[in-house]
């Protein structure tokens, strides 16, 4: 018994399907444009939780890696930190509760392990403080500082949690 539906030639075919391949790539790249967008704002959104166990574990990993060399195993900074170097540069600042890291938001902080301390300081400022961009991840950085955090004493988090909700609105 022949077929009561039509054939379609293979040119007919490849029309009816263009339309639905244009549908889904654009879908697609929404999909894919909205997540970028939503992960740029993430990175822009302080992420460093001192009650995340993970990430505080992570970070403390980084920390003693990349940054306790210089700021100590304790968190201590290197000594006389306020007064200047013969080279005029400041060492290590601590960045327990005695330092003055609590006194910056989180992405103040993040930038600062990101770019280097030049890019927020005034124009000829030197540091022995390099910048990590290209050497830690956003997410080891984020977590670094959640090491960090984690460290203070609660009301020190309380007063650093106030200046990043002031960065929020």
């Amino acid at each position: 018994m022949p077929s009561s539906k039509k054939r379609l030639s293979p040119g007919a075919k490849a029309k009816t399907r263009w339309p639905i391949l244009v549908a889904v790539v654009a879908a697609v790249a929404v999909a894919g444009g909205y997540l970028f967008m939503r992960g740029m704002a993430d990175m822009t959104k302080g992420r460093a939780d001192p009650n995340d166990s993970a990430q505080v574990a992570l970070g403390r990993t980084v920390y003693d890696k990349r940054c306790a060399s210089c700021h100590g195993a304790n968190l201590e900074g290197q000594p006389e930190w306020r007064v200047r170097k013969p080279d005029g540069r400041l060492p290590a600042p601590p960045h327990d509760a005695d330092g003055h890291t609590w006194h910056h938001a989180d992405e103040h902080l993040f930038g600062i392990t990101k770019r280097g301390i030049q890019a927020y300081a005034p124009p000829g400022y030197e540091s022995d403080m390099p910048a990590f961009d290209g050497v830690l991840a956003d997410a080891e950085i984020w977590a670094a500082l959640a090491f960090i955090k984690s460290r203070w004493p609660e009301e020190i988090r309380k007063r650093q949690e106030r200046l990043n909700e002031l960065g929020r609105r």
